[in-house]
């Protein structure tokens, strides 16, 4: 993942509702779901969805495919896994880094 890749990917982020659908359909993981159930899931009116959906998979973070009439989407782990790894490509100093779970904070 490249510098504009990563803007476009935390750019679309950077809305409640965006991530919300995101971190959805982290949770739903590779079945994901479809975009009625998810606007039922997140009380999101369906126009409003759409846009949202957009965005998102326009910023490469979630993949679409056909299922009859209807479109499910899920999250794009392969975007995911980049995207963390731009950010965390130069942590302390190339040393092995992990993520306390209890504080959330990294240790190098």
């Amino acid at each position: 993942m490249n510098a504009s890749q990563t803007v476009r990917a935390l750019s679309a982020l950077a809305h409640e509702a965006r991530l919300a659908v995101f971190r959805l359909l982290v949770e739903a993981g590779q079945a994901g779901l479809a975009a009625g159930v998810i606007a039922d899931m997140l009380q999101i009116a369906p126009s409003a969805l759409s846009f949202h959906l957009k965005e998102l998979t326009h910023a490469g973070l979630l993949v679409q495919r056909p299922d009859g009439r209807r479109i499910h989407y899920s999250a794009n782990f392969g975007s995911m896994n980049a995207l963390i790894g731009y950010l965390t490509d130069n942590c302390c100093n190339g040393a092995s880094c992990e993520l306390a779970a209890q504080s959330n904070t990294v240790h190098c």
